[in-house]
């Protein structure tokens, strides 16, 4: 994505939000400087990616039930799992599957992002200026991971749009070319999943999160070829994603 389309998003972000830009570039330069050349280069990413099946799992509500219907018809094996950082938490303990992805500014559990990067899971460590902290605390912990910023790219860190973990993780697919995307536990709605951030401070200010992440999904699927679609169970309509059931997931395989 060209850099000047992804911040015209970005300034009207920061506009709703009160966001800095230095903050957040600053989190750009720790996160690079932290990741170092440990970093998994970026190819190694897009190994991961390229042309294939992308299960995309966020924290809504119905990510538990998704899930399990999914687990039913025996599809999880078929598709690369990407889990929106508090989702790991479900497919560590629910599906008892390993996300071959983590996309997370580190706000989920934290023994289950690192549990998950020990088994394998590459981490693509968000960095934003509320969370540098964060970033000093745990990146030199991961053995396998890769940075992304919403401003200037840095070595080691990357910009391929996105705003919440959930909606980042399908900029990030359709960036290295997956060869077709599903969502799951992607409900958009006024209900704030269990999964969601363990350190909510304003539901408020989740949904309003939530509110831009979906339209940044729908302005998304404008700008792709990718085949979209969508199994979550309730919550809202995400246009440009077509709404298919657990068991018609094998037939657009």
């Amino acid at each position: 994505m060209k850099f000047k389309d992804w911040d015209a998003w970005y300034n009207r972000i920061v506009n709703i939000f009160g966001y800095s830009r230095r903050e957040d570039q600053r989190a750009a330069d720790v996160l690079s400087r932290l990741l170092g050349e440990t970093a998994v280069p970026l190819d190694g990413l897009r190994t991961l990616v390229h042309n294939q099946p992308v299960l995309i799992l966020g924290a809504g509500p119905s990510l538990e039930d998704d899930l399990k219907e999914l687990m039913a018809v025996g599809v999880l094996g078929a598709f690369v799992l990407v889990a929106a950082d508090g989702a790991t938490t479900a497919v560590l303990h629910v599906s008892k599957a390993v996300p071959r992805i983590v996309v997370t500014d580190l706000d989920g559990k934290i023994d289950d992002l690192l549990h998950a990067d020990r088994l394998g899971a590459l981490l693509v460590v968000h960095g934003h200026g509320d969370n540098i902290p964060q970033l000093e605390r745990i990146v030199p912990q991961l053995v396998h991971a890769i940075g992304t910023t919403q401003v200037r790219t840095r070595p080691h860190v990357y910009n391929f749009g996105g705003f919440t973990d959930g909606d980042r993780a399908v900029f990030l697919a359709v960036e290295m070319g997956a060869k077709l995307i599903v969502l799951a536990g992607m409900d958009f709605g006024q209900e704030v999943g269990k999964f969601s951030k363990t350190k909510l401070t304003s539901i408020a200010v989740k949904r309003r999160k939530l509110e831009v992440g979906k339209a940044l999904l729908e302005w998304l699927a404008t700008r792709t070829t990718i085949p979209l679609y969508d199994v979550t169970r309730r919550g809202e309509v995400v246009r440009g994603y077509q709404k298919i059931t657990p068991d018609q997931v094998l037939t657009v395989l």
